[in-house]
């Protein structure tokens, strides 16, 4: 039996056939500077304001984008449930309104080299965010580092931020390239979407989503979707520059209306009815076997 097999079975022991399952979205984008923590950041505060229990995963190694924003320093990362023995509850750090977040740290590429007793701990540990949370944002490395695709691949939705810069659009256009490369790296059911942030209306997002498709429809052949717009806002520009969520400083903001509108597509359950809820166990699992 194969490492992959090994890890398969692992979940299956620990995923009860009638436990509630997270739905995981994976924001990332092609390159850094088009606001794709920030979207995490406030899409997991409309969650919040709708009744769901979420949980960001800062996947974002190097970078402490959602502490910063949330004004929270975390006293253990995803690391110390790894290699310290701490469980899951010791690794969650609360931020305004009852959001949780975890530091990814850097632990997660050497999961795949624990032994098998330690590896149904954490993923055990792991299956209990299943209970704690209704959504869990997992905010990606920006760019198409193997990192930044092992999340990608692990995940059913994918929310693809770019903005009007060319250089945004044609990294964009890489990144969804990189995944194409290998068929093996993305399921027949995984939802492609695209968030056009930073953007003067919906004319311009429009314009811009064609652009995206029509590159991708011709040289890729892979489904894609658009989702909405986020405006330029000053009003975000200033929440930023003061370290909190633009959808808490300022919520009738353009783009704080702008994510509140994203949010409820988002949880539409008729325009999400072809979702499938996989939770966090195999989300893992799955980074874990391909390794």
């Amino acid at each position: 039996m194969d490492q992959a097999e090994q890890l398969r079975n692992i979940i299956k022991a620990n995923v009860q056939p009638h436990r509630p399952l997270a739905r995981v979205i994976t924001v990332t984008s092609g390159k850094g500077g088009v606001g794709k923590s920030n979207t995490a950041i406030n899409l997991a505060i409309q969650f919040r304001r709708m009744g769901q229990k979420v949980i960001i995963l800062d996947a974002d190694f190097g970078l402490a984008n959602i502490e910063i924003m949330f004004g929270a320093v975390p006293k253990h990362n995803l690391c110390d449930l790894i290699y310290q023995g701490k469980n899951i509850k010791d690794i969650i750090t609360w931020g305004p309104m009852e959001v949780g977040f975890i530091s990814g740290g850097s632990g997660i590429a050497g999961m795949s080299n624990l032994d098998k007793d330690y590896l149904h701990y954490i993923i055990q540990n792991l299956t209990e965010l299943d209970e704690m949370a209704d959504t869990i944002i997992v905010d990606t490395g920006a760019g198409i580092s193997d990192a930044v695709l092992e999340f990608l691949v692990a995940s059913g939705e994918i929310l693809l931020v770019t903005t009007p810069e060319p250089t945004s659009i044609t990294d964009s256009y890489s990144l969804l390239k990189a995944l194409n490369r290998h068929p093996r790296y993305l399921r027949d059911t995984t939802q492609i979407k695209v968030l056009a942030n930073k953007v003067s209306g919906e004319t311009e997002a429009e314009a811009l989503y064609a652009k995206l498709e029509a590159v991708v429809a011709r040289y890729l052949k892979m489904p894609i979707s658009y989702l909405g717009m986020i405006p330029q806002d000053t009003q975000l520009t200033k929440a930023v520059m003061q370290q909190t969520p633009v959808s808490l400083e300022n919520p009738h903001a353009r783009s704080a209306v702008a994510y509140e509108v994203i949010a409820a597509k988002l949880m539409n359950k008729e325009l999400n009815k072809n979702l499938t809820k996989r939770g966090m166990a195999a989300f893992f699992s799955h980074i874990v076997s391909r390794k």
